[in-house]
């Protein structure tokens, strides 16, 4: 496992042969955001990676993550009216500050990569794949104010799921356009999920258990999710397919081979879906915070491969191989005949510790993949992840240099 190899020489050429091209037609993005992180990112020091930036984000998520699983690992905090969230007030400012973090430097990292002569293929992948691995921690911040009362397990499984298929729409399109439109909904969500938790600080987390006329906070939370993606984000996205089509302006592939990217995904969907109602021991509900890590784990390694598949112009999987364990753990915590063919069934602890141990290793085999895909790229375009990289000086610019120590040292690619 130490030498497995994760890219080809073809995932390497294409590499080198990819240019970024996106589209933000965004009025909060290019109005508001862009003009800020572009002033935000002159006072940064140009010695700063871009995927420091990027990195550090991401970390931010964690920590969120880290602070309200420790608060409220079962999502029961916000369940007694009588005695209100127990989730401590400071925690909901930190998460809320920690999400305007990852958003701004999420913002910022591109245009630190421009500023210092340092954009790539891999500063692109470096971002989006640790986004998709955001995109399973952001939601779970929010179930915290709801409660299971409110917001119940299987319900929590379906806003996550809706998270899923708008990040990964977005890159099945570019998939099959070549161009990355990016969606209007990101920088709404972010602010919202910041606001949502700067609300819970002043006005109290209380305030999201309200209902009226027997509508809940919590109704409206996903019925807004849900109709976001479908009304603002998905028809956009099929016609930007159509037109590329239409057009021959993107990669023109055949029918099956331009929904192949969704194979891996409804695969995924459709194993957790079976686990989620015909579990033994109703496994959602005994450990519903280790299952989104375990779906959110696995989809970011889906998604993440169809990244590479997409920048380096090759064919994407049509399954991923952390499924197989997958497949094997759900078929044994489904079996239906356990008490005729073994004379006992499968204890509720007995589930929990086959959930605990296969999210531990599917996420070291992710962290693997992830550490294995930066670190081949950036031995191929002799650059490191974290540091940029000065270019080594031939003898005429060593004499210019003692001439002239004014002289800037210039960059080459890190990403």
């Amino acid at each position: 496992m130490p030498n497995m190899r994760y890219l080809t020489e073809t995932h390497l050429q294409g590499f080198e042969r990819y240019k970024y091209n996106s589209i933000d037609t965004s009025l909060l993005s290019v109005y508001v955001m862009h003009p800020f992180w572009n002033a935000c990112v002159k006072y940064l020091p140009k010695w700063l990676a871009p995927n420091l930036l990027t990195f550090v984000g991401f970390l931010m998520t964690v920590v969120n993550f880290l602070l309200l699983a420790y608060y409220d690992w079962d999502f029961k905090a916000a369940n007694d009216k009588s005695v209100g969230n127990t989730v401590p007030g400071w925690v909901w400012t930190v998460a809320a500050i920690n999400i305007l973090i990852y958003y701004n430097l999420d913002g910022m990292d591109g245009k630190q990569a421009r500023r210092t002569g340092t954009s790539g293929p891999l500063g692109e992948l470096f971002d989006h794949g640790l986004d998709s691995y955001s995109a399973a921690l952001i939601p779970i911040y929010i179930f915290s104010l709801f409660g299971t009362e409110d917001l119940p397990p299987i319900r929590m499984y379906f806003v996550i799921w809706n998270v899923f298929l708008n990040f990964y729409f977005t890159h099945v399109e570019k998939y099959n356009t070549g161009v990355m439109f990016l969606p209007w909904g990101y920088d709404f969500t972010m602010w919202g999920v910041s606001l949502m938790l700067f609300v819970a600080t002043i006005v109290g987390p209380e305030i999201y258990r309200s209902s009226f006329y027997g509508i809940t906070v919590a109704n409206v939370f996903e019925v807004g999710l849900i109709g976001s993606g479908i009304l603002s984000s998905h028809p956009i996205i099929i016609r930007n397919i159509y037109l590329s089509y239409k057009n021959k302006t993107g990669k023109m592939r055949p029918m099956m081979e331009m929904l192949r990217p969704f194979f891996a995904f409804l695969w995924l969907f459709v194993i957790t879906l079976v686990w989620s109602f015909f579990s033994r021991n109703n496994v959602i509900n005994l450990e519903p915070r280790i299952l989104w890590i375990l779906y959110g784990t696995i989809f970011s390694n889906i998604a993440c491969r169809l990244i590479v598949a997409q920048m380096s112009d090759t064919r994407c999987d049509s399954f991923n191989i952390l499924m197989w364990p997958l497949v094997a753990t759900v078929g044994v915590c489904c079996f239906p005949w356990y008490e005729e063919v073994l004379g006992t069934d499968l204890t509720a602890q007995g589930e929990r510790w086959l959930v605990h141990g296969l999210t531990i290793f599917v996420t070291l085999a992710h962290w693997h993949y992830g550490y294995g895909v930066v670190s081949e790229m950036c031995d191929h375009f002799k650059i490191r992840c974290f540091k940029i990289k000065k270019t080594p000086v031939n003898d005429v610019a060593e004499l210019n240099e003692v001439v002239d120590a004014t002289k800037p040292t210039e960059v080459v690619e890190e990403v």
